[in-house]
Protein backbone atom coordinates (compact mmCIF):
# COMPACT_ATOMS: atom_id res chain seq x y z
CA UNK A 1 0.00 0.00 0.00
CA UNK A 2 1.20 3.55 -0.87
CA UNK A 3 1.86 6.00 1.97
CA UNK A 4 -0.73 8.27 0.79
CA UNK A 5 -3.29 5.66 0.79
CA UNK A 6 -2.93 4.33 4.76
CA UNK A 7 -5.39 4.50 6.63
CA UNK A 8 -6.45 4.50 10.75
CA UNK A 9 -9.85 3.25 12.09
CA UNK A 10 -11.22 4.79 14.84
CA UNK A 11 -12.86 2.94 17.53
CA UNK A 12 -14.17 3.67 20.94
CA UNK A 13 -15.51 1.32 23.61
CA UNK A 14 -16.95 1.34 27.23
CA UNK A 15 -17.76 -0.60 30.46
CA UNK A 16 -20.93 -1.91 29.40
CA UNK A 17 -20.04 -3.47 26.08
CA UNK A 18 -20.01 -6.93 25.43
CA UNK A 19 -16.56 -8.31 25.24
CA UNK A 20 -17.75 -11.21 22.54
CA UNK A 21 -18.93 -8.59 20.43
CA UNK A 22 -16.05 -6.77 20.77
CA UNK A 23 -13.42 -9.44 19.50
CA UNK A 24 -15.80 -10.23 16.36
CA UNK A 25 -15.92 -6.33 15.52
CA UNK A 26 -12.04 -5.91 15.74
CA UNK A 27 -11.86 -9.33 13.83
CA UNK A 28 -13.42 -8.30 10.95
CA UNK A 29 -11.52 -4.69 10.56
CA UNK A 30 -8.05 -6.92 11.09
CA UNK A 31 -9.20 -9.86 8.78
CA UNK A 32 -9.81 -7.62 5.67
CA UNK A 33 -8.47 -7.57 1.83
CA UNK A 34 -6.59 -4.30 2.76
CA UNK A 35 -5.56 -4.15 6.43
CA UNK A 36 -5.11 -0.78 8.34
CA UNK A 37 -1.64 0.66 9.18
CA UNK A 38 -3.18 2.19 12.34
CA UNK A 39 -6.21 0.60 14.78
CA UNK A 40 -6.93 3.67 17.63
CA UNK A 41 -9.27 2.34 20.16
CA UNK A 42 -10.63 4.95 23.13
CA UNK A 43 -11.38 3.40 26.54
CA UNK A 44 -13.90 6.01 27.45
CA UNK A 45 -13.94 5.23 31.26
CA UNK A 46 -12.48 2.43 32.83
CA UNK A 47 -12.88 -0.80 31.44
CA UNK A 48 -14.13 -4.66 32.88
CA UNK A 49 -11.40 -7.10 33.58
CA UNK A 50 -13.20 -9.16 30.10
CA UNK A 51 -13.25 -6.11 27.90
CA UNK A 52 -9.70 -5.54 29.51
CA UNK A 53 -8.39 -8.81 28.65
CA UNK A 54 -9.58 -8.52 24.62
CA UNK A 55 -7.58 -5.63 24.01
CA UNK A 56 -4.83 -6.88 25.56
CA UNK A 57 -4.97 -10.07 23.55
CA UNK A 58 -4.86 -7.86 20.43
CA UNK A 59 -2.03 -5.87 21.54
CA UNK A 60 -0.11 -8.16 22.41
CA UNK A 61 -0.26 -9.73 18.92
CA UNK A 62 -0.35 -6.94 16.64
CA UNK A 63 1.98 -4.05 18.72
CA UNK A 64 2.65 -1.65 16.00
CA UNK A 65 -0.71 -1.72 14.81
CA UNK A 66 -3.11 -0.98 18.15
CA UNK A 67 -3.09 2.21 19.78
CA UNK A 68 -5.40 1.78 23.09
CA UNK A 69 -5.74 5.19 24.59
CA UNK A 70 -8.21 6.62 26.80
CA UNK A 71 -9.10 7.90 30.32
CA UNK A 72 -10.52 6.89 34.10
CA UNK A 73 -14.20 8.75 33.90
CA UNK A 74 -16.99 7.60 31.07
CA UNK A 75 -16.94 10.99 29.31
CA UNK A 76 -19.50 9.76 26.17
CA UNK A 77 -18.84 8.79 22.71
CA UNK A 78 -18.31 12.59 21.37
CA UNK A 79 -15.93 13.66 23.45
CA UNK A 80 -14.16 9.83 22.92
CA UNK A 81 -14.46 10.34 19.32
CA UNK A 82 -12.66 13.70 19.25
CA UNK A 83 -9.81 12.34 21.48
CA UNK A 84 -9.23 9.31 19.45
CA UNK A 85 -8.96 11.16 16.14
CA UNK A 86 -6.29 13.45 17.36
CA UNK A 87 -4.47 10.09 17.76
CA UNK A 88 -4.78 8.74 14.49
CA UNK A 89 -2.00 8.49 12.42
CA UNK A 90 -3.35 8.97 8.92
CA UNK A 91 -5.69 11.49 6.77
CA UNK A 92 -8.23 9.15 6.31
CA UNK A 93 -9.90 7.52 8.86
CA UNK A 94 -12.59 4.55 9.07
CA UNK A 95 -15.32 4.70 12.17
CA UNK A 96 -15.98 0.93 13.10
CA UNK A 97 -18.56 0.31 16.19
CA UNK A 98 -17.56 -2.25 18.73
CA UNK A 99 -20.05 -4.48 17.99
CA UNK A 100 -20.69 -4.69 14.47
CA UNK A 101 -19.25 -6.67 11.84
CA UNK A 102 -17.30 -5.22 8.87
CA UNK A 103 -17.62 -7.04 5.83
CA UNK A 104 -14.23 -8.58 4.46
CA UNK A 105 -13.55 -5.78 1.21
CA UNK A 106 -14.86 -2.94 3.06
CA UNK A 107 -11.85 -0.68 3.58
CA UNK A 108 -10.42 -1.88 -0.04
CA UNK A 109 -13.61 -0.60 -1.40
CA UNK A 110 -13.80 2.87 0.30
CA UNK A 111 -9.72 3.53 -0.20
CA UNK A 112 -9.97 2.83 -3.40
CA UNK A 113 -13.07 5.35 -3.89
CA UNK A 114 -11.20 7.67 -2.06
CA UNK A 115 -8.04 7.68 -3.92
CA UNK A 116 -9.80 8.29 -7.37
CA UNK A 117 -12.27 10.81 -5.79
CA UNK A 118 -10.04 13.32 -3.87
CA UNK A 119 -13.11 15.78 -3.96
CA UNK A 120 -15.04 13.71 -1.24
CA UNK A 121 -14.39 14.56 2.51
CA UNK A 122 -16.57 12.05 3.79
CA UNK A 123 -17.75 8.20 2.18
CA UNK A 124 -20.56 6.13 3.67
CA UNK A 125 -22.03 3.00 2.70
CA UNK A 126 -25.30 0.87 3.37
CA UNK A 127 -25.75 -1.62 6.40
CA UNK A 128 -27.90 -4.81 6.86
CA UNK A 129 -29.36 -4.63 11.28
CA UNK A 130 -29.33 -7.96 12.48
CA UNK A 131 -30.32 -9.08 16.23
CA UNK A 132 -28.71 -12.56 17.63
CA UNK A 133 -28.95 -14.70 13.93
CA UNK A 134 -31.77 -13.20 12.66
CA UNK A 135 -31.33 -10.38 9.57
CA UNK A 136 -33.60 -7.24 10.87
CA UNK A 137 -33.88 -4.75 8.31
CA UNK A 138 -31.55 -2.56 5.93
CA UNK A 139 -30.51 0.89 6.68
CA UNK A 140 -30.08 2.93 2.85
CA UNK A 141 -29.03 6.23 2.34
CA UNK A 142 -28.64 8.23 -0.84
CA UNK A 143 -25.40 8.37 -2.97
CA UNK A 144 -24.73 11.59 -4.11
CA UNK A 145 -23.48 14.67 -2.74
CA UNK A 146 -26.53 16.35 -3.72
CA UNK A 147 -28.78 13.46 -2.46
CA UNK A 148 -27.41 13.65 0.41
CA UNK A 149 -27.91 17.18 1.21
CA UNK A 150 -31.49 16.61 0.16
CA UNK A 151 -31.47 14.18 2.78
CA UNK A 152 -29.86 15.52 5.19
CA UNK A 153 -32.47 18.24 6.49
CA UNK A 154 -34.54 15.58 7.82
CA UNK A 155 -31.99 12.37 8.67
CA UNK A 156 -28.83 11.53 8.91
CA UNK A 157 -27.04 10.54 5.57
CA UNK A 158 -24.57 8.35 6.44
CA UNK A 159 -24.75 4.89 8.49
CA UNK A 160 -22.20 6.48 11.33
CA UNK A 161 -20.31 3.01 11.54
CA UNK A 162 -19.58 2.42 8.04
CA UNK A 163 -18.24 5.98 7.10
CA UNK A 164 -14.40 6.89 5.56
CA UNK A 165 -13.35 10.51 5.81
CA UNK A 166 -10.45 13.00 6.19
CA UNK A 167 -9.39 13.79 9.41
CA UNK A 168 -8.36 17.53 8.28
CA UNK A 169 -11.74 18.12 6.88
CA UNK A 170 -13.30 16.90 10.21
CA UNK A 171 -10.89 19.11 12.28
CA UNK A 172 -11.10 21.60 9.99
CA UNK A 173 -15.52 21.60 10.74
CA UNK A 174 -14.38 21.64 14.72
CA UNK A 175 -14.03 17.64 15.19
CA UNK A 176 -16.29 15.41 17.15
CA UNK A 177 -18.61 16.81 19.85
CA UNK A 178 -20.66 15.50 22.09
CA UNK A 179 -24.58 15.92 21.61
CA UNK A 180 -26.35 13.13 23.14
CA UNK A 181 -26.86 10.09 20.58
CA UNK A 182 -26.26 12.91 17.57
CA UNK A 183 -22.74 13.43 17.44
CA UNK A 184 -22.16 11.94 13.83
CA UNK A 185 -25.01 13.80 12.30
CA UNK A 186 -23.91 16.94 13.84
CA UNK A 187 -20.84 16.57 12.57
CA UNK A 188 -22.04 16.07 9.07
CA UNK A 189 -24.25 19.32 9.08
CA UNK A 190 -21.29 21.24 10.44
CA UNK A 191 -19.02 19.91 7.72
CA UNK A 192 -21.84 20.55 4.98
CA UNK A 193 -21.49 24.45 6.21
CA UNK A 194 -17.99 24.17 5.53
CA UNK A 195 -18.60 23.17 2.13
CA UNK A 196 -17.24 19.32 2.00
CA UNK A 197 -18.53 17.00 -0.11
CA UNK A 198 -20.23 13.59 0.71
CA UNK A 199 -21.03 9.92 -1.10
CA UNK A 200 -22.31 6.89 -0.42
CA UNK A 201 -21.42 3.63 -2.08
CA UNK A 202 -24.56 1.08 -2.90
CA UNK A 203 -22.58 -1.86 -1.34
CA UNK A 204 -23.35 -3.58 2.32
CA UNK A 205 -20.21 -2.46 4.17
CA UNK A 206 -21.43 -3.65 7.79
CA UNK A 207 -23.49 -6.04 9.79
CA UNK A 208 -25.01 -4.04 12.43
CA UNK A 209 -25.69 -5.33 15.10
CA UNK A 210 -28.70 -4.03 16.97
CA UNK A 211 -30.97 -5.05 20.17
CA UNK A 212 -34.53 -4.88 21.77
CA UNK A 213 -33.72 -1.30 23.81
CA UNK A 214 -32.91 0.30 20.17
CA UNK A 215 -36.25 2.21 20.13
CA UNK A 216 -35.89 3.21 23.38
CA UNK A 217 -32.50 5.13 23.29
CA UNK A 218 -34.23 7.08 20.52
CA UNK A 219 -36.93 8.78 23.02
CA UNK A 220 -37.06 10.94 25.87
CA UNK A 221 -36.31 14.52 26.75
CA UNK A 222 -32.63 14.70 26.47
CA UNK A 223 -32.68 13.02 23.16
CA UNK A 224 -34.76 15.40 22.18
CA UNK A 225 -32.79 18.36 23.37
CA UNK A 226 -30.06 17.22 21.14
CA UNK A 227 -32.39 17.82 18.28
CA UNK A 228 -33.03 21.44 19.23
CA UNK A 229 -29.71 21.65 19.23
CA UNK A 230 -29.63 20.23 15.79
CA UNK A 231 -32.33 21.88 14.29
CA UNK A 232 -31.21 25.59 15.51
CA UNK A 233 -27.74 25.13 13.71
CA UNK A 234 -29.49 23.91 10.17
CA UNK A 235 -31.94 26.99 11.11
CA UNK A 236 -29.08 29.63 11.91
CA UNK A 237 -27.38 28.43 8.81
CA UNK A 238 -29.81 28.76 6.60
CA UNK A 239 -30.28 24.59 5.65
CA UNK A 240 -33.81 24.90 6.74
CA UNK A 241 -36.82 27.11 6.66
CA UNK A 242 -38.59 28.46 9.76
CA UNK A 243 -41.68 26.85 9.26
CA UNK A 244 -39.69 23.49 8.46
CA UNK A 245 -37.78 24.16 12.48
CA UNK A 246 -41.47 24.49 14.14
CA UNK A 247 -42.64 21.29 12.54
CA UNK A 248 -40.36 19.33 12.79
CA UNK A 249 -39.73 19.75 16.18
CA UNK A 250 -43.30 19.22 16.54
CA UNK A 251 -43.29 16.15 15.66
CA UNK A 252 -40.17 14.82 17.49
CA UNK A 253 -41.69 16.04 20.62
CA UNK A 254 -44.58 13.95 19.63
CA UNK A 255 -42.42 10.99 18.82
CA UNK A 256 -39.21 11.15 21.22
CA UNK A 257 -41.44 12.31 24.09
CA UNK A 258 -44.74 11.87 24.20
CA UNK A 259 -45.26 8.72 22.31
CA UNK A 260 -44.73 4.96 24.22
CA UNK A 261 -41.55 2.73 23.03
CA UNK A 262 -43.41 0.60 21.52
CA UNK A 263 -45.30 2.72 19.45
CA UNK A 264 -42.36 4.58 18.79
CA UNK A 265 -40.48 1.64 17.47
CA UNK A 266 -43.05 0.78 15.06
CA UNK A 267 -43.08 4.31 13.58
CA UNK A 268 -39.49 4.00 13.54
CA UNK A 269 -39.20 0.40 11.63
CA UNK A 270 -42.09 1.50 9.00
CA UNK A 271 -40.59 4.86 8.45
CA UNK A 272 -36.95 4.47 8.56
CA UNK A 273 -36.20 1.01 7.53
CA UNK A 274 -36.55 -1.13 4.41
CA UNK A 275 -37.42 -5.36 5.36
CA UNK A 276 -35.07 -7.80 4.46
CA UNK A 277 -35.42 -11.69 4.36
CA UNK A 278 -33.15 -14.04 5.86
CA UNK A 279 -32.54 -15.75 2.65
CA UNK A 280 -31.35 -12.07 0.96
Amino acid sequence: MSEQNKFSVLMSVYKKENPIYLKAAIDSVINQTLMPSDIVVVCDGSLTDELEKVLDFYKSIYPELFNIVGYEKNQGLGFALNYGLQKCKYDLVARMDTDDISVKTRFELQVAFMDTHKNIDVLGGQIVEFYEEEIIAKREVPLNHTEIIKFIKGRNPFNHMTVMFRKSSVIKAGNYIDLHFLEDYYLWVRMLVYNCKFSNLDEILVYARTGVDMYKRRGGYKYFKSWVTLERYMLKNKLISRLYYYFTLGFRFFLQVVLPDNLRGFIFKKIARKKVSNDG
